[in-house]
This record gives C-alpha cells, structure tokens and sequence, in this order.
C-alpha cells in the first residue's frame, strides 16, 4: 500500500496532504538517469582503461608468445647468417683457390640483398613488420643458400675433373733441359735482338739446336698451327682449358695440326728460327685468362726444388732476348 505523506502548511495551520507535481516528478527521473549514465560512463572508462576484456587477454597473450617467437627466429636468422658468412668465405678462399676457381663475387650472391639496417625493438614492432621482417631475413637466407648450393655444385664438378684440371696446367719446360743449360732469355723486359732497346718479353727462350723436339706441357687441344711472318714463324698455340694456353714460336717444322688433340710430353714441333729471330730457340709463352704470366712457374713436374732455384736465376737474369 502507497503511504501517504502529509506536510503542515503554516498558512492554513493545517496538515495537508503533499502532492508532487509531475513536473518535479519527471525532472527527478531525468536527474537519476543521467547520474546513473555518468556512473555508468566512468565505470566503462575506467574498466577498458585499467582491465582488459577476455578477448583483448587472448590477443595480448598471441602477441606475447609472437614477440617471443620472433626473438628466438631473429638469434637463428643471425646464427645461419654467421654459418652462411663462414661458408662462402671458406668457398672462396679454399675451396676455389685449390681448384684455381675465381671466387663468386658477393654482388652475385647478394643480387637481392642490401645492407641489413640495425634491427629495431622487437616491441616497437607491430605483427605486420614482424612478418615482413623475418620474410625478408629468410628470403635473403634463401638466396644466399641457392648460390652458395650452386656454387658446391661446380666444385664439386671441378672435383670430379681434378685430373683434367691437373693435366691441362702446364708443368715441364717445352724442350728438353736437365742441365738448366738452355734457358736464354726470361720474362719480362729484355734487350730486343734486332732494335736493341728494352722491349716486353712475354715468354722464355730455350737455346737449343735446330730439330730439337718442342713438347707440350700440357694435354689439350691445338688452336693454331701455322707460319707467322716477322714475328712467331712457324708456331703453334694449345688450348688447355681452365683459362690456359701456351704458344711455343719460330719451330723449323710444325708435327701439331689445328683441332688435335695432344698430351703432355707429346712433341708438336721442332726448334728452328723462322720469323722474328736471331738463332734456333724455343719462344715458350703461358697465357692464363688472356694474359701472359711468366713461364717459370710452370715447371714443377720435372725440376727438384735445387734445380728450380737455379732455373729462377737463370730466367730472372737481365740479358738480350732471341726474337
């Protein structure tokens, strides 16, 4: 039952009944629920504020264990990194050099890579850069493994032809000399013969009779076999392969013919001096990857160690060449 509720009115000195107006009534609901909205409001703000929801829990916990899934990526990227640094360096510097391989240039390994940026802190990173930044470490891993996989590919081709290797490196002297007594003139600049000034000499000179075998010191394939008037004369040049040939100049008859194929030790022609020449000799030139180097380095097939040193003597000796 609704109680009733009276007031005494000082004018009438009489308890009257009190009656709210709904005006007082309606503005009463209004103030209750805009305090009960504000409260509410405040709770709300405070509660997103201060206490995570059940779902934003679970996404924070995913992106806890993402970051730590990211630091342990990030340690076995840089771990495979130093492994992969450490091959190609041991590619390069051993494994090439004894098969006398030019290295692979980093350009070719790294075609997709530039320099890595210092890596940022794993918590100022959102999931996005993440992602993109392990890709990119891994795909720059992957490139690197494919040329450096292809890299063992070839070595281990250069294995398997390391007797051809060996073979088609010229290693005797191209005539006959076991008394060291034939080397004339060395590489490098000598007196010219004919013009009588400091002239380039790119090969050696073997003084030695006219009709002395001339053998080549290395198996490969003939290039050239044929008369050069006023320089070689008659001469011949083998290909070797690995980036070899020797030219072997101013012979009385060449034996070699052009596309045949000769063995070390195999005689190719005679001495002789046709051409550019001053006396019956042996003009012996090696050539790696196009360029003239100096044949005394070449004859450690047939020379013990006192007689190579007496040789380097010999061919380092200022003097005037034959041709």
């Amino acid at each position: 039952m609704k109680k009733i509720k009276y007031y005494y009115n000082t004018h009438t000195l009489r308890y009257e009944k009190l009656i709210t107006p709904i005006r007082v009534k309606l503005l009463r609901i209004f103030g209750f629920i805009a305090s009960a909205l504000v409260t509410a409001g405040i709770i709300v703000a405070i509660a997103f504020r201060y206490i995570d929801s059940p779902k934003e829990l679970i996404l924070k916990q995913k992106n806890e264990a993402l970051n730590d899934n990211y630091k342990l990526l990030s340690q076995q990227v840089v771990q495979l990194q130093q492994k992969m640094g450490e091959l190609e360096k041991r590619d390069n510097d051993v494994y090439r050099s004894i098969f006398e391989s030019s290295p692979i240039p980093d350009s070719a390994r790294l075609k997709a890579m530039q320099a890595d940026k210092e890596i940022q802190l794993v918590q100022s990173l959102g999931n996005s850069e993440l992602v993109d930044s392990i890709s990119s470490q891994l795909n720059n891993l992957t490139l690197r493994i494919a040329y450096q996989a292809k890299s063992y590919d070839d070595i281990n081709n250069l294995i398997k032809n390391k007797e051809k290797l060996i073979a088609a490196i010229p290693a005797i002297q191209p005539v006959a000399n076991k008394n060291l007594t034939r080397v004339a003139s060395g590489f490098g600049t000598r007196i010219d013969p004919i013009y009588k000034i400091g002239k380039f000499h790119a090969g050696l000179d073997f003084a030695a009779p006219q009709g002395t075998p001339i053998y080549a010191t290395a198996d490969g394939v003939v290039k050239e076999a044929s008369y050069n008037e006023g320089g070689y004369g008659n001469h011949v040049v083998v290909n070797h392969g690995y980036g070899y040939e020797t030219l072997y100049g101013h012979m009385v008859r060449i034996k070699a013919r052009n596309g045949t194929r000769v063995k070390r030790g195999e005689v190719i022609g005679y001495v002789g001096s046709t051409g550019k020449s001053t006396g019956p000799h042996c003009h012996y030139e090696v050539h790696r990857n196009g360029q003239p180097v100096d044949p005394v380095y070449y004859f450690y097939n047939d020379l013990t160690p006192e007689q190579y040193d007496r040789l380097l003597k010999l061919a380092t000796a200022s003097n005037q060449s034959f041709d």
